[in-house]
């Protein structure tokens, strides 16, 4: 059969910017690697095209079998049109990703079936049907299991350049945070770890020299990601990676080992620096009287630290942004990303303001994460997006970006060049942030 599959970049602020979309494309920023799961694990006597950009009129044809769209909840309505226009042409059309899992009945309106989880078992199942011509509205999610389901390297060539590569290790989180549409779909909370002399070999084979790990998390079986850092060391490679603060704040063996097998730098989810709100979230994790140990541990090493902050909970009042860039600085955090909370679908924050009847709308085109789509406890919806916009470009004005990059020129060549990079970016990108 020949199978088109559509990775669906994300319906944002950014999306709006040709230039900024095919630079973030190129270094595997934007992209999962949802589609790249499928189309690995696909049987050779299938051809299979990879997209992984804006579907556009020109592209809708009848010339595939089976046509894949991977989307989440802000781009769901482009999903929907392209996958409408396949299906006027009679080609199979099959929806999928994390907005599908949690709201299969609304997808089914559009496509022929719908595959949810994570993907690769339920979509050998699907391909066997097809071939006889007995597909299903639904596949479920089938967990994990290297007996029964292989999970083979990612590494599969996407069209144009990209420089930087991306593989997964480990799959799922067992934390669950309220908000976090990943840790909340189907079978999302199993997991599952690879075999390490597998991975070593998909690293090894990576055609970039930097990559980036796109687990949930590198700390949550500490065990396994120091045996994993142990025997990367003779790969010579530079990585990114997502990390927990209650293991990188409490063991300085495992960020020593870290920065040894090539890390530049750690993702981590910060989300607050009130203790009360990420108690309120379910962020077991997070102790913020760690957050300083994690980080002054982390550039001790010459690596970089990439936070990530949201506004919007309940405990948030209107000084939480000028507090949150005082301690932004004085924690010296290289690069840090501000979105609005967001209740999706599925998500025990959705069932709870959905509940309090505070939701303000359910239209999936404003679910990017820097439009309020619910109401507020301490703040107007205005109040809300106006205090994300200011501090994201307070903390990315010029003046910022230089007093935050110089220093790192000291780290190296590939922390600095991270550093310069992701805050010229997103200085850049700021221009752009407009109610």
């Amino acid at each position: 059969m020949k199978i088109l599959l559509i990775e669906q970049l994300r319906k944002s602020n950014l999306s709006s910017n040709r230039f900024l979309t095919s630079f973030l494309t190129s270094f595997s920023i934007l992209p999962t690697l949802y589609i790249r799961r499928l189309a690995a694990i696909t049987p050779k006597n299938h051809q299979v095209t990879i997209l992984n950009e804006r579907y556009h009129q020109r592209n809708i044809s009848d010339e595939y079998d089976l046509v894949v769209i991977h989307y989440n909840t802000a781009s769901s309505s482009v999903a929907y049109e392209v996958a409408d226009q396949f299906r006027k042409k009679n080609v199979c059309v099959i929806l999928c990703g994390l907005h599908a899992s949690v709201l299969p009945n609304e997808a089914l309106k559009h496509a022929d079936t719908v595959l949810l989880g994570r993907g690769e078992c339920n979509w050998l199942d699907l391909l066997k049907d097809a071939e006889k011509k007995e597909i299903q509205n639904i596949y479920p999610p089938k967990s994990l299991d290297a007996e029964l389901c292989h999970i083979p390297s990612t590494n599969v060539r996407l069209p144009g350049f990209v420089l930087m590569g991306a593989i997964e290790a480990t799959r799922g989180c067992p934390y669950q945070c309220h908000f976090c549409p990943e840790g909340n779909t189907p079978n999302a909370n199993q997991f599952f770890t690879r075999p390490i002399e597998e991975v070593i070999e998909e690293i090894r084979n990576l055609p970039q020299k930097i990559f980036t790990f796109y687990d949930m998390s590198l700390t949550i079986d500490p065990s396994y990601t120091k045996e994993l850092f142990r025997q990367m060391k003779p790969l010579k490679k530079h990585f990114f990676c997502n990390g927990n603060i209650n293991l990188l704040a409490r063991d300085p063996s495992f960020v020593s080992l870290s920065k040894e097998a090539g890390c530049i730098g750690w993702l981590v989810g910060f989300e607050s620096f009130q203790q009360p709100t990420l108690e309120s979230m379910g962020k077991s994790t997070n102790v913020v009287k760690e957050y300083k140990i994690a980080i002054d541990l982390i550039h001790s090493h010459n690596m970089i630290v990439i936070g990530d902050f949201m506004f919007g909970f309940d405990t948030d009042t209107l000084d939480v942004f000028d507090a949150t860039f005082s301690m932004l600085k004085k924690l010296k955090i290289d690069v840090a990303d501000f979105t609005i909370v967001t209740p999706f679908p599925g998500t025990p924050l959705f069932k709870k303001l959905q509940k309090e009847n505070r939701l303000l709308t359910t239209n999936w085109d404003e679910y990017t994460m820097f439009n309020p789509v619910f109401q507020p406890k301490h703040m107007t919806p205005e109040q809300l997006q106006n205090g994300v916009f200011s501090l994201y470009k307070q903390f990315y004005s010029p003046k910022e970006v230089i007093l935050r990059t110089m220093p790192t020129i000291l780290n190296g060549i590939y922390p600095f060049s991270s550093v310069a990079a992701r805050n010229l970016l997103a200085s850049f990108n700021s221009m752009f942030l407009t109610k």
